[in-house]
């Protein structure tokens, strides 16, 4: 009889899991790895998770779950576009230093691939794509931000950028590219890279067309 994980060694595999994923990716992860990081047999864990494809689900629904956790906790309250996004990128700031690899596992799916990647991706991007749909449609409908947009494709660039810098502060390659652009010091500059951010997203959400005076044609 399989003796029942208790809820600390769950935790303890999936987090080996997940940094096996993010280190190596989906195909070249090793199951024996991740169990001898989680101090337990293969068999043990074959057992109790089946195969790799439902192994990595868990390893991807804890990660989700954390990061849904956070989004909803600084989006809870009633705020203004503005508000919710410096909120949104500073508790990201915060998730991507702390949960490197969830991000870095989210990176390995997104370049490598997985069986089931359709169904994955509605997963993932489902809880913000509603989440940042939702408080746009809300702002446009309130008047607090441009009306002559697409908020659905407004919460898609939104999400990009906010995916980019989560990808900066955690994957070697990208955070490399943001030390090119903005200097060795701008890892230790979260306020600052904050601040910035969000001009840019006051300029986009808050400036209709007729009101850009250096557009052609004015």
């Amino acid at each position: 009889m399989l003796k029942k994980l208790t809820e600390e060694k769950l935790k303890e595999i999936l987090e080996a899991g997940i940094s096996e994923f993010a280190k190596r990716g989906f195909y070249q992860a090793s199951m024996n790895v991740i169990a001898g990081r989680a101090g337990i047999s293969v068999g043990v864990l074959y057992k109790y998770y089946g195969d790799k494809e439902q192994f990595f689900l868990a390893c991807l629904h804890k990660s989700i779950g954390v990061l849904e956790q956070v989004l909803c906790q600084v989006t809870e309250p009633e705020e203004k576009l503005l508000v919710y996004a410096e909120r949104v990128i500073e508790a990201l700031q915060i998730h991507a230093r702390e949960h490197g690899d969830c991000i870095r596992m989210y990176n390995r799916l997104a370049s490598d691939g997985v069986p089931g990647s359709a169904f994955l991706a509605e997963k993932i991007e489902g809880i913000t794509a509603r989440l940042y749909t939702g408080f746009i449609e809300t702002a446009r409908r309130d008047g607090n931000v441009r009306q002559d947009m697409d908020p659905k494709l407004f919460a898609f660039f939104f999400d990009n950028l906010l995916m980019m810098l989560q990808f900066s502060y955690s994957c070697d390659y990208y955070r490399e590219r943001f030390l090119i652009y903005c200097g060795e010091d701008v890892l230790e500059q979260d306020a600052h890279v904050r601040k910035e951010l969000l001009k840019f997203f006051e300029s986009a959400f808050t400036f209709g067309q007729a009101e850009i005076t250096h557009r052609e044609g004015k």
